[in-house]
């Protein structure tokens, strides 16, 4: 990785389709400010049909490199030259560094920045106390099984409304991930550790997550991606429980750290400060 000058000024971005809702400027805005660096991360509103393009203009453009967000992390699989074990075994992009030459290395944080904000939130958690249950299958979903796994999680179950979404998945990572009937979605609680939404159920706009946590541990951790609205239903709903609860700030926050590394240099810490300025957005 080539080290940028400290008189540089250095520019990056997220991309996306809309983006108008993400807080990743404020994220990389509160760092380049609190590190007095020279710089600027901006949004990229990139309709899909002109990711190539976009991705292929970031070194034109005098960019360091890039978030990637909905609906760009599969895509840009295609248009990146080199791609990280992490995303290759993940199969979905949310960070692009622009090499020297121009050409651009991918890899991907979400995994990194999931297991980052459980142990900032429980820092008892341990992948390897008990059964843990995904719903969902897309991207985030993909980023967050190989990351249970990596952390040494031996029993993981996944289910998604579409059964052969699962299956692909499950067949694709192999042991431990066991993908199981949407309708089983209850019954497979009775002895987890930790149950994780990786739905868009229960985010603005969207159902409430169709789930009964009666047959969930106490002591399990309930843990929601969404972040808008910060506490789900789902949340709630265990919170009156008693169960630790995990909200999806932390993983947004932390998995925004290796990129501004790779892109500014150092690597920035979630702080209590950046927290109530995310918070502020709400």
């Amino acid at each position: 990785m080539s080290s940028i000058p400290s008189s540089t000024f250095t520019l990056a971005g997220v991309m996306g389709w809309p983006i108008s809702h993400s807080r990743s400027p404020v994220i990389h805005g509160h760092w380049i400010e609190q590190l007095g660096l020279r710089g600027a991360y901006v949004p990229l509103a990139v309709n899909p049909e002109h990711l190539p393009q976009a991705l292929l203009g970031l070194s034109a453009l005098g960019f360091a490199g890039c978030n990637l967000t909905l609906p760009h992390k599969v895509d840009a699989l295609a248009c990146i030259h080199q791609l990280d074990d992490v995303a290759r075994q993940i199969g979905a992009v949310n960070t692009v560094v622009v090499n020297a030459d121009g050409s651009l290395r991918g890899t991907n944080t979400d995994a990194f920045g999931y297991i980052q904000s459980l142990r900032e939130a429980q820092p008892g958690w341990r992948a390897d106390t008990g059964a843990a249950v995904v719903l969902g299958a897309g991207g985030a979903a993909r980023a967050i099984v190989w990351a249970l796994a990596d952390a040494g999680a031996k029993d993981i179950r996944l289910l998604n409304r579409s059964k052969d979404k699962a299956l692909a998945l499950a067949a694709e990572f192999g042991a431990p991930v066991l993908a199981l009937d949407w309708d089983q979605r209850h019954l497979a609680l009775s002895d987890a550790a930790l149950l994780v939404n990786t739905t868009t159920q229960g985010m603005q706009g969207q159902p409430v997550l169709d789930i009964d946590l009666s047959a969930l541990p106490r002591h399990a951790v309930v843990s929601d991606i969404v972040y808008t609205p910060l506490h789900t239903d789902l949340l709630l709903r265990a919170q009156e429980r008693g169960h630790p609860v995990v909200n999806g700030l932390g993983m947004l926050l932390h998995q925004a750290r290796p990129g501004f590394q790779a892109w500014f240099g150092v690597m920035p810490e979630v702080t209590p400060a950046l927290w109530q300025k995310v918070l502020a957005t709400f």
